[in-house]
């Protein structure tokens, strides 16, 4: 905050924060992503493969749009998933015309391995900092977790 005095801060101050919070999170998240080698899969695939893993099953189309690809895209990367033994698809009991694409357990497997790849190089970053600036980091850890379930129309989520 530009004025101690004051409660929220100038825009200024808003704008500069969100810019290095940014880019310290692309920084760090293209680190830690050297880990998702070790899964054998392509960027594209782990990405698909966690939106069924964290969110639940989803239909060909839901996942490209949540994936922001087009269907056809989406298509050829279930297949490939599916090829590979991570998900299955089954129909969407709620949509006779539709199907739901799940992940397996080797699937959920293959995420979590991954997620704690990630973590423990994490980790290992986060043990060289003092104890102060650890606390600070799982301070804004939290505020960075309550920050994301507010949506755009600034309400909370989930």
């Amino acid at each position: 905050m530009d004025d101690p005095g004051t409660s929220l801060p100038t825009d200024a101050v808003v704008r500069r924060t969100a810019d290095r919070l940014h880019s310290a999170a692309i920084h760090l998240l293209r680190r830690l992503r050297r880990e998702d080698d070790a899964s054998g899969l392509t960027g594209p695939r782990l990405s698909a493969l966690s939106v069924v893993v964290f969110g639940g099953p989803r239909t060909i189309g839901a996942l490209a749009s949540a994936e922001q690809v087009r269907p056809p895209t989406m298509t050829r990367l279930v297949a490939a998933l599916e090829a590979g033994g991570l998900v299955t698809r089954e129909p969407d009991p709620t949509d006779a015309r539709a199907t739901l694409v799940r992940a397996t357990p080797a699937g959920v497997r293959l995420l979590e391995e991954g997620r704690g790849r990630r973590a423990d190089r994490l980790a290992r970053q986060l043990a060289t900092l003092p104890q102060a600036e650890l606390a600070t980091l799982d301070k804004a850890a939290e505020i960075l977790d309550r920050l994301s379930r507010i949506s755009q129309d600034g309400r909370q989520s989930g």
